[in-house]
């Protein structure tokens, strides 16, 4: 077991705006079917200021313990727990799912009919020293991968693998619309696709960014401050519009990522930070034969392929690496959209 004192620290939101840096008891040695994770760095997210605004979806019990996305190092096993080592990197999953249903059995993990929560959101999440959560919740990450980077795994890289992949269905040689290429998803998003060579249009709240985006690999980078993202991918396909928009901006780019598809085209999206509400003109969705995918969390396997990819070399974009005690300032700068890339506190 691990040598813990009486407390340990953990970083917990007690209302909207408030966290704090407290000591709180450690767990109990881990139950039956459970590994004992030391969290070693944990991911932002927009779930996160979600939550830190008061946007809870669900009731919740305060203080609550922050942190949605993490990595962390196996430290004890529970009864009758396989496949996992002491010492062993693992990304944990970030929603208890009920391992049981048909959706879980499926693997669908994030369809599942029985979940208890979102971590860090509904439930106490990873910003603590010390968790135990189900050893069927965590991947374990390769070799090589930075501690850092598997951070980023168990949401950022899933979440784009099911969007692209499951639900758009991305192909070789497609052109994709990726909004707000700056963003977490988005820098992700412009890798992956051009590592399957795509061409990226790519959009970005000014120069700097677009700049830094078409580093990454667009092909195409917009100014939506300044350009019209429609009109330019529109030039760019010839009039005939883009195969696959990546949406997760919400209301204000919604109207203009319908407007740049091409007949039968394909947008998902799995986000709304600009308003939660916008108009659709139908007539454009059927007439147009338009598909729509709305996309939230991933499966385990997401996240397990996410990792292989950055085992192969297909690293995150990190903006911001800061210690725990500086979680607070970090959401700061998340919601401010000051941000290239992910940001990510160490414990």
């Amino acid at each position: 077991m691990p040598q813990m004192g009486a407390t340990m620290r953990a970083l917990q939101l007690f209302g909207d705006r408030d966290s704090r840096l407290v000591e709180v008891p450690p767990p109990p040695p881990p139950g039956r079917g459970e590994v004992q994770l030391r969290i070693r760095a944990v991911a932002l997210n927009h779930i996160d200021v979600w939550g830190w605004r008061g946007m809870a979806f669900a009731k919740r019990r305060l203080p609550l313990t922050v942190g949605a996305e993490a990595v962390g190092e196996v430290v004890a096993l529970g009864e009758g727990v396989t496949g996992r080592a002491i010492g062993q990197r693992v990304a944990p999953y970030g929603a208890l799912t009920c391992g049981h249903c048909r959706a879980c059995r499926e693997g669908r993990d994030n369809l599942c009919e029985n979940v208890s929560g979102v971590m860090g959101f509904h439930v106490d999440g990873f910003a603590q020293e010390l968790v135990n959560l189900p050893a069927r919740l965590t991947v374990p990450v390769p070799d090589g991968v930075a501690v850092e980077d598997a951070a980023c795994a168990a949401v950022t890289f899933s979440t784009v693998e099911h969007m692209l992949f499951d639900n758009a269905r991305l192909e070789p040689g497609e052109t994709i619309l990726v909004q707000a290429g700056g963003s977490g998803i988005g820098t992700v998003a412009i890798k992956q696709a051009k590592a399957l060579g795509c061409t990226v249009i790519a959009t970005a709240g000014d120069d700097e960014k677009c700049a830094r985006a078409r580093a990454l690999g667009a092909d195409h980078v917009v100014n939506y401050s300044t350009q019209n993202f429609p009109t330019v991918a529109r030039r760019v396909t010839g009039k005939r519009g883009v195969d696959v928009v990546f949406e997760h901006v919400g209301a204000a780019t919604w109207a203009g990522s319908l407007l740049s598809l091409r007949m039968g085209g394909r947008l998902v999206t799995c986000g709304s930070t600009s308003g939660v509400s916008a108009e659709t003109n139908l007539m454009m969705i059927f007439q147009r034969q338009l598909r729509i995918f709305g996309s939230f969390g991933a499966s385990l396997r997401n996240v397990a392929d996410g990792l292989a990819k950055m085992a192969g070399g297909m690293t995150p974009v990190l903006d911001t690496v800061a210690p725990l005690e500086g979680f607070a300032e970090a959401l700061a700068r998340l919601e401010s959209r000051r941000v290239f890339g992910k940001i990510v506190v160490t414990l």
